[in-house]
């Protein structure tokens, strides 16, 4: 049987006894009523994977025991996605989920021209991908961004990237199997809102080397067309 498996809000080897916070510490001790001696797996989200016991099962500050620690290399393949806020932030987090259980490098909820909804609480959308990061058994969590305008895309730094954009404006693009994806190594892919991108954001993107692409014959939604090009840019 798996061990259970716990974030940890960073790590940095200086000590072999690690006293886990109040909420994970509960959940070891009344939820899964783990007793002194028992092990667990821990992650930073930056590739450790720590193997622990516990010494002291306090409800509030359980403390463990630092019996191994794992470096887990950073998959070679680094995807950012862009994409836009939607009106039902239950979507959002649908998206978020997924894209952190296939493995996306990067999340940066965007804010355009015809993003509905601009509310974001960043504290909740952190735990909805710390949760799916530990479902998946990784030790590498995606980048979550504070809402980025979309103007402001361009002082993110996205070195030796292809940049794409996905939009349904009957405009030239290139169908996504046309590109040989293995040939890079890092990405960036914009999703637009419902509404889909303004002609003048998607002008603005390809002044900006992002190439115009479409991920299908259909109309996706936001959350779909995400999970799509989170899926084709990482596992294909």
């Amino acid at each position: 049987m798996a061990l259970p498996f716990f974030y940890i809000d960073g790590y940095d080897g200086s000590s072999m006894l690690l006293t886990l916070n109040e909420e994970t510490s509960k959940h070891v001790v009344q939820v899964l009523r783990m007793k002194h001696g028992e092990e667990m797996n821990l992650t930073d989200g930056k590739g450790s994977l720590l193997n622990a016991s516990i010494i002291d099962p306090h409800k509030k500050n359980c403390v463990v025991k630092i019996n191994a620690v794992t470096k887990t290399d950073a998959p070679k393949r680094k995807v950012s996605i862009a994409v836009s806020l939607v009106k039902n932030a239950s979507r959002f987090e649908w998206f978020l989920e997924k894209a952190t259980e296939i493995g996306v490098h990067e999340i940066i909820p965007l804010i355009s021209e015809r993003t509905e909804r601009q509310h974001f609480r960043y504290d909740r959308m952190k735990g909805i991908v710390i949760s799916a990061m530990l479902q998946s058994q990784q030790t590498w969590m995606p980048v979550l961004h504070e809402p980025t305008k979309f103007e402001n895309l361009k002082m993110l730094q996205f070195e030796n990237a292809l940049k794409l954009i996905a939009h349904c404006d009957e405009t030239a693009r290139t169908p996504f199997s046309s590109f040989q994806i293995n040939q890079f190594s890092n990405y960036i892919i914009l999703i637009g809102p419902e509404g889909d991108f303004s002609p003048a954001e998607i002008e603005l993107a390809i002044k900006n080397g992002y190439q115009p692409i479409m991920l299908g014959e259909t109309r996706l939604r936001t959350e779909t067309a995400a999970v799509v090009a989170a899926t084709l840019l990482t596992i294909v």
